[in-house]
């Protein structure tokens, strides 16, 4: 009987396992469909921007008319520091749940006010491009407070030996919301064709993305709060200057931030309009139309999705500070020839398996990006040391990164935006050298974490 009660045991253990770690699976899929609609309706303006640029932006020139449209996407990320620093100390100190269920109330009103902009021909050439700023201020102000009010969620959420796996999913739902908006993109272009969607129907995925918003809002009501009371009511909770007195996670999610925001969008949002520009007009080059080229990224951007839980979960093997150095030595090595070879590509297909190529690297970084800051901020401050830092790098050199690429073709020196692109890159390597071995420490205790007495139990 004995040797029955002690082989009964490990049993009943299993299944409390089997149960805390289903518990984790649906806190990560609650917390993570919230962003995958958030970011849908902020890529939305990315990919249909060239379909309503220039009824914005009244210009002769193409390329002008594209400049100005990024530099309004480039003013929203702007606004991505105060939204980091504003929800990132809300989810310090009222905590992570009530700063996301704000996020996303606020990005389905950019969303809705998009959908019914007048353009320069109803409203003027000044206030037309006027209010599409202030829309997309504060889009960029509920995306500023989303990715650090999430990323910290899901990293403390996340069950010891696997959370580089399960923090993956925050960019497979942030991938996931640019490839929907894509798709979308690609199915209105086959069905309607471009005269209709610049006529007015690039309004439509506007609609559909406030709408989502309201599902998402009912979705995450459901969430259980990660921190406890005590975390909350810390007299140093939410501070900024308690962020700066860990200078070196400061510096280090500054420059890693920095690079993966930068070749992120590159090769992702930018990679449309660049397809376009470098293969206008070249013989051979007829395939690359906006039509195909929007087919071509949407199947990498869905490549680009499966790889994150795999770059994840090596980092749980590896350690995700070998993760990082795989990536910022890719950077370092790969733009300058990458970019070369896409923009000389004859084909669509080329251009795409190069681009996924990149991507490869690149999932290195995006896979644990939440997680790999997270561990570096003790919890009273990790909302705010994780969402205003990564801000402010992401809003620099992400959100130029379109507005600085098509600077440097608009003057006829492309290839330097290349090794613009290394030189980053470079600062990044050099942050992720001082980076701690997060299987030596990390500030997120699975043995002090509400999160696994609350949920994970």
């Amino acid at each position: 009987m004995a040797e029955n009660k002690s082989a009964q045991a490990p049993t009943a253990g299993t299944k409390g396992e089997q149960k805390s770690e289903w518990k984790t699976i649906k806190s990560i899929l609650a917390a993570s469909s919230g962003n995958l609609v958030e970011w849908f309706d902020f890529y939305i303006y990315a990919f249909f921007s060239v379909y309503f640029a220039s009824q914005f932006f009244v210009s002769d020139s193409e390329v002008v008319s594209l400049m100005q449209s990024a530099g309004v996407f480039f003013i929203g990320f702007l606004m991505r520091p105060i939204g980091g620093y504003i929800f990132g100390r809300a989810a310090d100190k009222v905590g992570r749940k009530n700063s996301m269920l704000i996020s996303i109330l606020l990005m389905c009103a950019g969303s809705l006010c998009l959908a019914i902009l007048p353009t320069a021909a109803t409203a003027g050439p000044v206030l037309a491009p006027l209010l599409l700023l202030v829309v997309r201020m504060i889009q960029g102000l509920a995306v500023g407070g989303e990715y650090g009010a999430t990323a910290t969620y899901m990293s403390e959420v996340a069950t010891e030996g696997k959370r580089g796996f399960y923090s993956s999913f925050q960019y497979v739902t942030l991938i996931g919301g640019q490839l929907l908006a894509s798709l979308l993109a690609v199915i209105m272009t086959h069905t309607m064709g471009t005269e209709q969607i610049e006529a007015g129907w690039w309004r439509l995925p506007f609609v559909i993305g406030a709408v989502a918003a309201v599902v998402s809002l009912w979705l995450r009501r459901g969430l259980e709060e990660t921190t406890n009371e005590e975390t909350r009511k810390n007299e140093h909770s939410g501070s900024f200057l308690e962020v700066l007195r860990h200078p070196r996670a400061f510096l280090v999610v500054l420059g890693i931030t920095s690079v993966g925001s930068l070749v992120f969008y590159v090769f992702t949002t930018y990679m449309q309009k660049y397809l376009l520009l470098t293969n206008e007009g070249t013989p051979g080059a007829e395939t690359f139309n906006k039509g195909t080229i929007a087919d071509m990224m949407t199947l990498c951007l869905l490549v680009f999705i499966f790889m994150q839980p795999i770059a994840g979960k090596i980092s749980d093997k590896i350690g995700r500070k070998n993760n990082m150095l795989i990536f910022v030595i890719g950077m370092v090595i790969l733009p300058i020839p990458m970019l070369s070879l896409i923009g000389s590509a004859k084909s669509v297909l080329v251009a795409g398996i190069l681009i996924v190529v990149t991507m490869a690297f690149i999932s290195m970084y995006t896979s644990i990006s939440g997680i790999v800051k997270a561990e570096m901020f003790p919890a009273h401050i990790r909302g705010i040391g994780v969402g205003f830092t990564y801000a402010i790098g992401n809003a620099i050199f992400g959100g130029s990164a379109e507005y600085v690429a098509l600077w440097f073709t608009n003057v006829g020196i492309g290839f330097w935006f290349g090794v613009y692109v290394v030189v980053i890159a470079i600062v990044g390597l050099v942050a992720v050298l001082y980076m701690h071995d997060n299987r030596k420490h990390s500030t997120i205790d699975n043995a002090g974490s509400s999160a696994y007495q609350r949920i994970g139990n």
